[in-house]
């Protein structure tokens, strides 16, 4: 007898795990698929993107070879903070900057003189860390102006594996709150910040 099932998927950093669940809560299968940390200078952290797409479907497809039935609905989490830097087509510019890279913190500086620390604290919560996205989206344009001038959409990991799955740009409060981008009490990007640093409001 075929049953509904929902599938649990995490992109995490050190690979992608994903489980089964049936409609009574037990847990009928899981699986899991690594790839590498990539550290091409000291105190970078990054990922290919391609690389947890290719885990991902590995999870999914192993998952389903072991349940009989029909997934309904998949729960999606993973690692926060990164940047996923795209195209106009939707393909990867360069590798994803990781939530555990050092390299930004003259873009936090930078962050700080045009927003305000006390305003950016205020409409997001947080004072301006290496490993929040934002930072990263002024790296690209301080480092890599080539790539940065192709940028059309910046997505958080978990984020990039969903428009892989669906081919919508979404995302959802508690990611986004991990960017320095996100008006908390509005829950919706500030513009106010978009505005300081230059950033398009269409590519979050």
């Amino acid at each position: 007898m075929n049953e509904n099932y929902l599938i649990g998927l995490d992109i995490g950093t050190g690979g992608a795990k994903g489980l089964l669940v049936a409609s009574n809560g037990k847990v009928i299968a899981t699986a899991t698929a690594s790839y590498p940390l990539l550290t091409p200078q000291p105190g970078w952290a990054e990922q290919n993107p391609e690389d947890w797409w290719e885990a991902t479907v590995k999870v999914l497809k192993e998952l389903m070879q072991k349940g009989k039935g029909h997934p309904v609905g998949l729960g999606l989490t993973g690692q926060m903070h990164g940047a996923v830097f795209l195209d106009r087509d939707g393909q990867v510019l360069r590798p994803a900057i990781l939530w555990n890279d050092a390299r930004t913190g003259a873009e936090c500086r930078e962050i700080e003189e045009r927003v305000g620390s006390e305003r950016l604290r205020e409409i997001t919560g947080n004072p301006a860390l290496a490993g929040f996205q934002a930072p990263k989206i002024l790296w690209l344009r301080n480092h890599e102006p080539e790539n940065y001038s192709q940028v059309r959409h910046v997505l958080l990991p978990k984020d990039y594996v969903r428009f892989k799955l669906t081919g919508k740009f979404a995302t959802d409060a508690s990611d986004a709150a991990g960017t320095l981008l996100l008006d908390l009490e509005e829950r919706n990007w500030s513009e106010e910040i978009l505005s300081a640093l230059n950033i398009p409001y269409t590519w979050l």
